[in-house]
Formats: structure tokens, sequence, C-alpha cells
């Protein structure tokens, strides 16, 4: 195991595999070296949040975690991962103390911004290591342009639980405190189904389940997707709608710094309209070429991950959907998994994008009513 390693270092050096369907091996995931720390964040009440229909609010304050830390970090890559309410990663010694400000800075700016609470914590490995559990990391490449990174062992449920109970919480910043999300925006439309419905997926190992046989049910369901032509990314083929004003245009301004919010607004507004008329003309600026960067979003979605259990945002069938649901039921009668699933009509894109000018924007994706917290409030229903 290694026990130090800088995060350019450790994270750069895992190689990184293409075929998501190889998800499940074990080789390809490396143990989080001894002094680094996990860090994670969620939205209190966010299914409550999202029946007042502020799905937006909601990913738009799980990303700006890890715009903040990535600004933090001068634009080092770190392992992170999306979950729609909330975000998980884990970063070096060296760059703990910045991280833990980003985060603090993150806390206050959701409350104050968007009027929601979110809870922050720093959990050292050794801590997930003591409960006889682990963090292994591996990297994903859903295209050439940039990986993701998916996380197995099992410590990530639980520094969740651990800052749920309030341990190795990070106070928020006093009043004011602006975090860097510079990048962070949601300027495109939702995305509606073309195949029937958007199926937000949430699969997890049930309680002292059996590895292989979990392992087997999630190469099932990736199979059951992949092999089908009733399913794909929610993300067509020509990219997300785009309109002006955008529909997170008022976002987008409460999270840029400078000035009073009204400034903030017309700023947004300014540049939206310019960046919306390059891409509707499709006119070439510098470097900036409106057609590859919409080929880089489409590439760059991340409708699938790993966390220590599946997540998925699918464009499908109802056909597809009731065979998914029934494996996953089967396995669930079996005692292999818990899951959850949510039906909607349409999908949401949340962009950090520092550069425009590079390749390996990021573009998370969740359901537009209510996406992956709500599957997670449906897999929570089945224990009760």
């Amino acid at each position: 195991m290694t026990t130090s390693a800088t995060s350019d270092s450790f994270y750069s050096g895992i190689p990184v595999f293409r075929g998501f369907g190889s998800l499940m091996d074990p080789a390809l995931y490396s143990p989080l070296p001894d002094n680094w720390s996990i860090g994670v964040a969620d939205i209190v009440e966010s299914t409550r949040a999202i029946a007042e229909a502020r799905y937006k609010a909601v990913n738009m304050a799980g990303a700006s975690v890890i715009a903040a830390v990535a600004n933090a970090l001068e634009g080092r890559e770190f392992p992170f991962v999306f979950g729609g309410d909330g975000a998980s990663f884990a970063v070096s010694p060296d760059d703990l103390a910045r991280t833990g400000e980003a985060l603090a800075a993150s806390a206050i700016w959701v409350e104050e911004s968007l009027n929601l609470v979110m809870r922050v914590a720093l959990v050292p490995i050794a801590a997930v290591r003591a409960q006889g559990l682990d963090v292994r990391v591996a990297r994903f490449g859903p295209s050439p342009n940039l990986s993701y990174a998916m996380f197995s062992g099992g410590g990530l449920g639980w520094a969740e639980a651990a800052m749920k109970r309030g341990e190795f919480a990070v106070p928020k910043a006093s009043s004011g405190t602006q975090p860097d999300l510079t990048g962070l925006s949601c300027r495109f439309e939702e995305i509606p189904s073309v195949r029937g419905l958007i199926l937000s997926v949430l699969v997890v190992p049930a309680r002292g389940a059996d590895p292989l046989l979990f392992r087997k049910v999630i190469e099932d369901v990736i199979a059951l997707v992949e092999r089908s032509p009733e399913a794909g990314r929610p993300v067509p083929p020509g990219g997300p709608s785009l309109r002006w004003p955008p529909a997170g245009a008022d976002f987008e301004a409460r999270a840029a710094r400078g000035g009073s919010l009204l400034k903030r607004r017309a700023v947004v507004l300014a540049r939206t309209l310019f960046v919306y008329l390059v891409m509707r003309f499709g006119i070439s600026v510098g470097g900036f070429v409106p057609k590859t960067y919409v080929q880089q979003v489409v590439e760059n979605s991340d409708f699938r991950k790993y966390d220590d259990g599946l997540r998925m945002v699918l464009d499908c069938t109802p056909e597809l959907e009731r065979a998914l649901t029934q494996r996953l039921a089967v396995a669930a009668a079996a005692g292999s998994v818990r899951y959850g699933v949510h039906r909607q009509d349409a999908a949401m894109m949340t962009c950090f994008t520092p550069s425009a000018l590079r390749s390996d924007h990021v573009h998370f994706i969740d359901g537009a009513r209510g996406g992956y917290a709500s599957a997670a409030t449906a897999l929570k229903a089945t224990l009760a």
C-alpha cells in the first residue's frame, strides 16, 4: 500500500481504462495513500428542496464543491465524483489546508446564495481504514479528452455517514466569504428524453452481500444497457439546447465574484449573449471552435459512474426500464443489492469549464426532476 504521495504523482500515475464494462475489475483500483483525506459534502434536506422543484439549485450546490476545490488546487488533477446533491473527492496532505478553506467557503456560499444548507467534512484515510474499510480509486476515460474517478472499498459511504453524524466537520466560513467558482455554470437547457424516459439509477451492495455476487449484478446491468439499442447517454449527439437568456444565468451570477449581484447579473447576461451568438452561428473565435466544443460536451458528460455503488442517468425506453428494474429486484430479493430508480422526462447538465479552449471541461449529468437524490430516497424506502 502506498504510504504517501503528492496529488500529481499518485493520481496521474493511475492508468486510464476505457471500457465501462470492466468497471468492477479490482485490478483497476489503487488504494489511496495513507496520509490522504476524503472530502464529502451533501445538501441537508435535499428531498424537500427537490419537492419544491429546486433541482438546478441542488445540482449547482453539489457541483460548487468540485469547482471550489479544483480552483483552490489551481487546476491540478484530483479524484472526485459528483453525486447530484453532493460530492466526494480525495486530496493529498499538501492540499489539505486550501481544500478545507474551499469547503468552508462553499458551505457559506450555498447557504447565503442558494438558500440551502450543506454539510462538509474532511475525513482522514486512516480513520476509514481503522473501520476495516478502504478507499481505492480508478480512472475511467469516457473520451480521449479527460478521465473521471471511480471509487471502491466502502470507505466513501462510511465517510458520508460519519459526516452526517457530525464527525470530521469543516466549519463554514464567515458570512460573505466567496469561494472561487470560476468556470461553474448551468447555461444549457434541460435535455428531454428521446427514447421515452430519463432514468436515474443507484445500485449499492446490500449489507453483508457477497462481493462476487454484487459484482455480477453490476456487470449484468451494464451489459444490459450497453447491448441494448433502447438506452444510451441522455446528451444528444448535437449537444443540449442553448437559449438566451439561459435558465441558469442567475445561478452563474451568484457564483461570480466582484461587485453587487445586480452588476454580476448584467455581466453574466452580456457574456452569455456573446456565447449564445458564437454558438448559434458557429463562429470560431481565437482557438475556440463551437462544433468541436459541443462534441467534447457530449463526450465528456458523466452520465455513469461508480462510487461504492453504480450511478447512471439513462435515456431509455419503458421496456428497458422494466428489464433493468426486474433484474435489480431479483438481486435485491437474493440479498445482493439495494437499489433505487427515479423516472423523469428530462435530464439536466451542470458544467465546470475553467477554459473553453481546453478539451477537459467537465459536464455533470443528473435527472431534471429529482435525479440521483430521488433515487436515493427510493433506495432508503426499501429499507423501511
